[in-house]
């Protein structure tokens, strides 16, 4: 195993063990559930969004320690976002792990996911949060619309 490759193992052991914004929002703007019946993954999302700022983020989950170290990160990272700029990231992840685009440093933990690519039956795995935040962000854009 290359020493990059231990770097974002280690990552998404951190980010699996010590889980970041792990629990339910009471009183979410919006609430999404994803799961990957083919391997158990299950993530749940609550979000706050204020003045169309992902404000407050949180997940509940289990499975994998991708799946679930994918949350974290995620979580992480579009917290402050704008919903915009949260899509944006959600189509650059996406591109990541199809192998479009090589990630940056601007990525911070997200880039720690690519690895998951060597792996094609777990790349399900990592994405289930992303798709999750997905539905999520335009079950939000819907009630705004009404």
């Amino acid at each position: 195993m290359s020493a990059l490759d231990e770097l974002y193992r280690e990552v998404i052991l951190e980010h699996y063990r010590h889980p970041r914004n792990q629990g339910r929002l009471p009183d979410p703007d919006v609430a999404t559930r994803g799961h990957n019946p083919l391997c158990g993954d299950d993530i749940e999302l609550s979000m706050k969004v204020n003045d169309d700022v992902v404000s407050d983020i949180r997940f509940l989950g289990k499975g994998c320690s991708i799946s679930q170290a994918s949350a974290s990160i995620l979580t992480e990272a579009v917290k402050g976002k704008t919903t915009a700029q949260a899509r944006a990231l959600i189509d650059t992840f996406k591109a990541m792990m199809r192998g479009e685009i090589t990630p940056s440093d601007e990525l911070g933990d997200i880039e720690a996911l690519q690895g998951v690519r060597k792996y094609p039956v777990r790349i399900k795995c990592a994405l289930l949060a992303w798709t999750t935040l997905q539905e999520g962000l335009d079950l939000y854009a819907r009630s705004q619309r009404s």
